[in-house]
């Protein structure tokens, strides 16, 4: 039985289990009560701390916001009643005390001044295109087939197969996802050998492609960045990409590991850091994760559900700094917001590879798991919060914050004072991010994590609609995760000239991320190259249908 100061923390949830077919109960339908933990309330746990860290990045980049309009406020009153003649009269008045010499020495300081800002100012990032790997058909399996493959392997008691049973049919994943054919064997498949063989499938699978959709050949990159956190070979994952497509011998390449499923925007804020100080450069970045060489064959329960979520994924995105890749790109990427929760021991232990007693390798779960990245995920919307919300969403925010700081208001710790302190005098204002993005592409890693972020942040179906799809089509894909979500608004034809999109992540670490992006061009249906270009019209599911697959 939970504590009393955690049952805030808990939500029950009333399951059929249909009709008994024996015992004392039997011909008569049956229910039982499932408690899971859910995330923090972050209606109650916003702290103004991390709201500073947010008006501080603002304020740091948004002088010229404050500067120009009263400059140009102070001028348009010096000059507003002037007519033509009057204003180059006024003009040659005051600089016919000034020489030629002065003349000229001020109009150069000027031109040095505009390039200068021009060439100093950050470059503008380009998202050319992406691709999201797509296993073939014969790599798709049922959860029905999933069980059976666990079970013919012969590495798991019946205990383990019972739980690995419950928790594929409460996870939201659907019948269609992809594993690596590695799975179905007797014989050990954590191997270095087929590690590389999943990895050259799904890598140069999804590479291949985006070099196609592009038309960018491989020698003109300059910047490789390959994320995958468990499998970490010698030579790297991007030393393989390097040889496989023969690229230039200057390529500035990097190989991200152990970052879990929050690396995919950390390598994408590594590119962006590299075209930064390297004009006219492209850089594809690549982020995948190797099912079958984290399979795990023990029976710790904790380690077991990494083998009901993930699956077989990859993207890669082609990114730019190249002004004339303008016209060509579908987004520009307009901020990136990082949190790691790794100096608090809980956080840092939440996910954690380790051996269980019996000398199997495997990723262990915590039992906090949520509760732990809803706080990481709190932080990093607090710090985001000031760069995309609206003026009036701000100010909400950041006055009811200040009320409750003045008031002493604090965060609840058991259950009597959650009722209590939720009183319209303390209890901040969750902004509505609804009004800063258009489409939301929040990591798919399970139906309950989906579930909890929706109740949290006050998003609706349709915001939460491309990570269900996701979940259930191709299950938690780890970090590429995102990407096929972004390429299921595309598939759906969503996205238009002007959107907004947020990315949010969250790994091991505990680490939560951020990026936002915004379309430069209406974005149209695409007919190839598009993981859901077959089953995009299959969703979609409603909440009821979601459930019951699951």
């Amino acid at each position: 039985m939970a504590a009393t100061g955690e049952q805030h923390l808990l939500s029950t949830e009333i399951v059929s289990r249909g009709i008994q077919p024996s015992g004392p109960d039997a011909g008569s339908i049956t229910f039982s009560v499932r408690v899971r933990r859910r995330l923090p309330d972050f209606l109650q746990s916003i702290k103004l701390k991390y709201v500073k860290l947010g008006y501080h990045y603002l304020i740091n980049h948004g002088i010229y916001l404050a500067t120009v309009p009263l400059l140009l406020l102070v001028f348009g009153a010096e000059v507003g009643g002037l007519s033509r003649e009057e204003l180059w009269r006024k003009v040659w008045d005051n600089t016919a005390g000034y020489d030629l010499a002065t003349v000229l020495a001020l109009s150069a300081l000027f031109i040095f001044t505009f390039f200068f800002y021009f060439l100093a100012r950050p470059r503008s990032i380009y998202l050319i295109d992406f691709a999201c790997f797509k296993p073939d058909e014969d790599l798709k399996v049922t959860k029905e087939q999933f069980m059976e493959l666990a079970s013919k392997s012969g590495k798991f008691d019946e205990a383990s197969l019972e739980f690995q049973k419950k928790i594929l049919e409460s996870s939201g994943i659907g019948d269609e996802t992809y594993v690596p054919k590695a799975i179905m064997s007797p014989e050990n498949i954590t191997t270095m050998k087929e590690g590389r063989s999943e990895a050259s499938m799904v890598i140069f699978g999804a590479m291949d492609e985006l070099f196609q959709k592009t038309g960018i050949r491989p020698k003109d990159v300059g910047v490789l960045v390959v994320n995958c956190s468990i499998f970490n070979p010698t030579p790297s994952l991007s030393a393989m990409v390097v040889n496989h497509y023969k690229m230039r011998g200057n390529i500035m390449s990097f190989n991200l590991g152990g970052m879990g499923c929050s690396a995919g925007i950390i390598a994408v804020d590594l590119a962006r850091d590299m075209l930064q100080s390297n004009p006219n450069n492209v850089a594809v970045v690549v982020s995948t994760e190797m099912v079958g060489f984290n399979w795990y064959t023990g029976r710790d329960r904790s380690m077991l559900l990494p083998n009901c979520f993930f699956r077989m994924g990859c993207s890669a995105v082609m990114l730019s700094n190249r002004r004339r890749d303008y016209r060509r790109a579908k987004y520009s990427l307009e901020h990136i917001v990082r949190t790691h929760k790794g100096g608090d021991d809980a956080s840092f232990r939440s996910v954690y590879q380790d051996e269980d007693t019996q000398r199997f390798r495997g990723l262990r779960i915590s039992k906090d798991i949520v509760e732990i990245a809803g706080d990481a995920i709190k932080t990093n919307i607090t710090t985001l919060g000031p760069l995309v919300l609206p003026l009036s969403e701000q100010l909400l925010f950041l006055s009811t914050l200040v009320k409750r700081f003045l008031s002493g208001a604090t965060t609840p710790r058991n259950s009597s004072q959650l009722l209590t302190s939720s009183s319209s005098a303390t209890k901040p204002y969750i902004p509505d991010f609804k009004l800063a993005f258009e489409h939301f592409c929040i990591h798919a890693a399970s139906k309950t994590a989906v579930n909890e972020l929706q109740r949290n942040l006050g998003l609706t179906d349709t915001n939460m609609e491309a990570s269900r799809a996701t979940l259930h089509r191709f299950g938690n894909t780890s970090s590429s995760s995102i990407w096929y979500e972004l390429a299921y608004l595309e598939a759906k034809g969503r996205v238009k000239r002007g959107d907004r999109v947020w990315q949010l992540t969250y790994g091991s670490g505990l680490k939560c991320n951020s990026a936002i992006w915004k379309s430069v061009r209406h974005i149209e249906k695409p007919s190839t190259n598009n993981p859901w270009i077959d089953c995009a019209d299959r969703y979609p599911m409603t909440m009821e249908a979601f459930s019951q697959s699951s």
